[in-house]
C-alpha cells in the first residue's frame, strides 16, 4: 500500500497552532508528519527547525573589537590654586617629563615645593625640603626651593655704597643683611605661565621690583625659568633688568636630600666641588680672601662623605655654610658639585656659569621646622648648592663688578641639575 500524505484534519487548529508558534519564535514553521504502510510513523526525522534568529548586535560590537588602550598618561603640565597671600591668588604647577619625574611649583617666592625622582630600583622619592600647604612657607620657610634676590647671601652689617651714595638695608640675619631682607623675591607672588617645549615642560615666572623695595634702588623686572627637561634635568635660568644702577644676584635655593625629604641627614651623602679655592669667611662673611682648599675640611675637589669633616667645619651651628671659587671661566656653563646618596644610587650633578657656589649643610635647621608629611627637619636634614656671586661682593673692590647691573645691561644667571644613578 503506497504511503500518502495525511493533512492535519483541522486546518482551523492548523492555523490556530502555526499562529501561536509564530508568535514565539518568529521563525518556526509546521511540519507534517508522514505515515508508512500499516499506519506506522515515517523512519526519517521532520525536517529541523531553524535556529532563532539572535538578537541585533550593537553597532559597536559587531565591529572588529580592538584591545583596550593603556592608561592615559598625565598632561605634562597641570596647574591648580594654592591658596592667597597679600591678597594675590597663589598657583601650584605640576610639571612631568617624558620619564615620569614630576617637579611642583608655585607663584609664591617662584618656589620648587616637589621634585619627585628615581632611585636605583625605579622608586621615585621628593628629594627637596618644603611643606604641604602655602601656610608653612610663609610662616617659617628658610628658604625652601626659593628664588632669592634682589641679592643672594650676605652683605656685611646691612650696607653699601653704589655711585658714591650709601645706602643702608634690612638687617635680617644681624647684623648683616641676607638673601635681599625682611621681604625678599621668595616672599613675594610672581606671575607665571607654563610651556610645553620640545624639550620638555616648563615655567616662566616674572617679578617686577620696584625702586627702593627693600632699599635698593631702581625698578628691576627679574625672570626665572623652570625647565624639567626630557633628558631629566632641572634647568634654572634667571636675568633681569633695571632702570637704574642697582645690585643682583640672584640664586636657586633647593634644599636637598637625594635619600628623600623624609630620609633624614645628608651626612652619607658623598660631594664633590669642582673648586680648588673658597673664600674663608670672616663669621659668615667673606671680606676679600681666597685660600686653597688642599689639606683643609674644605678640600672637596674627590668624593667626600659630607659626615666626613663637618665638625672640623667649625661654625656656630657647626658645619658649611661657605662659597668656593668654581674652577673655570665665569659666564661660561661648567661643572660644579656631584652629589651621590650611595643608598640609593641617585647622583645630582651641576652645572652653572656663576663665579661662585654656596654650599650650606643645612646647619640652622633643628627639628622645629615641620615639614611634608609631618616630617621634622633635623640638623643636617639637607643641603644647598647655590651658584652665585660671591658673597658680599659689592663691599670688596676685587669683586664689586659682580653684582653692579646697569640700564641697558642684562643679569643672566644659568643652573642645570643632572638626575641619575649609580
Amino acid at each position: 500500500m503506497k504511503g500518502k500524505l495525511v493533512p492535519i484534519s483541522n486546518l482551523r487548529a492548523q492555523r490556530s497552532v502555526r499562529s501561536r508558534l509564530a508568535q514565539v519564535s518568529g521563525m518556526l514553521t509546521l511540519s507534517v508528519a508522514w505515515y508508512g504502510c500499516g499506519g506506522g510513523a515515517s523512519s526519517e526525522p521532520p525536517p529541523a527547525a531553524p535556529e532563532p534568529a539572535e538578537a541585533s548586535a550593537p553597532l559597536s560590537m559587531q565591529q572588529n573589537a580592538e584591545p583596550p588602550s593603556e592608561p592615559e598618561k598625565p598632561p605634562a603640565i597641570s596647574e591648580a590654586e594654592f591658596g592667597v597671600h597679600d591678597g594675590k591668588p597663589v598657583k601650584l604647577f605640576t610639571l612631568i617629563n617624558a620619564n615620569g619625574l614630576v617637579l611642583k611649583a608655585m607663584t609664591y617666592g617662584a618656589i620648587i615645593t616637589e621634585l619627585h625622582v628615581p632611585d636605583k630600583a625605579g622608586n621615585k622619592a621628593d628629594i627637596v625640603l618644603g611643606f604641604d600647604s602655602l601656610n608653612g612657607y610663609v610662616e617659617g620657610n628658610p628658604y625652601f626651593g626659593a628664588t632669592v634676590g634682589r641679592v643672594a647671601n650676605r652683605i656685611k652689617n646691612a650696607k653699601f655704597t653704589l655711585e658714591g651714595k650709601q645706602y643702608k638695608l634690612a638687617a635680617n640675619n644681624a647684623p648683616h643683611h641676607l638673601h635681599g631682607g625682611a621681604k625678599g623675591w621668595d616672599k613675594v607672588v610672581w606671575s607665571a605661565e607654563a610651556v610645553e617645549t620640545p624639550n620638555g615642560p616648563q615655567i616662566h615666572f616674572t617679578y617686577v621690583s620696584p625702586d627702593g623695595e627693600e632699599g635698593y634702588p631702581g625698578t628691576v623686572t627679574a625672570k626665572a625659568t623652570y625647565t624639567l627637561t626630557n633628558q631629566d634635568e632641572l634647568r634654572v635660568e634667571m636675568q633681569a633688568t633695571t632702570d637704574k644702577t642697582t645690585l643682583v644676584n640672584m640664586a636657586h635655593h633647593s634644599y636637598w636630600n637625594l635619600g628623600g625629604q623624609d630620609a633624614g641627614t645628608i651626612e652619607d651623602h658623598e660631594l664633590t666641588l669642582m673648586a680648588d679655592k673658597y673664600t674663608p669667611p670672616n663669621g659668615l662673611v667673606p671680606e676679600g680672601g681666597v685660600k686653597p682648599v688642599k689639606g683643609t675640611p674644605f678640600d672637596f675637589t674627590s668624593p667626600k662623605p659630607i659626615g666626613k669633616d663637618l665638625k672640623a667645619a667649625g661654625g656656630k651651628p657647626v658645619g658649611f655654610d661657605h662659597n668656593w671659587v668654581v674652577n673655570g671661566e665665569p659666564g661660561e656653563l661648567r661643572p660644579v658639585a656631584k652629589l651621590k646618596h650611595p643608598a640609593s644610587g641617585r647622583v645630582m650633578t651641576l652645572e652653572a656659569d656663576q663665579p661662585g657656589v654656596q654650599f650650606y649643610s643645612g646647619n640652622f635647621l633643628d627639628g622645629s621646622t615641620v615639614g611634608k608629611g609631618g616630617t621634622k627637619y633635623v640638623q643636617y636634614a639637607a643641603l644647598c648648592l647655590e651658584s652665585q656671586k660671591f658673597p658680599n661682593s659689592i663691599n670688596v673692590p676685587a669683586w664689586k663688578d659682580q653684582v653692579i647691573l646697569k640700564p641697558g645691561d642684562t643679569y643672566r644667571h644659568t643652573m642645570v641639575h643632572r638626575f641619575s644613578v649609580e
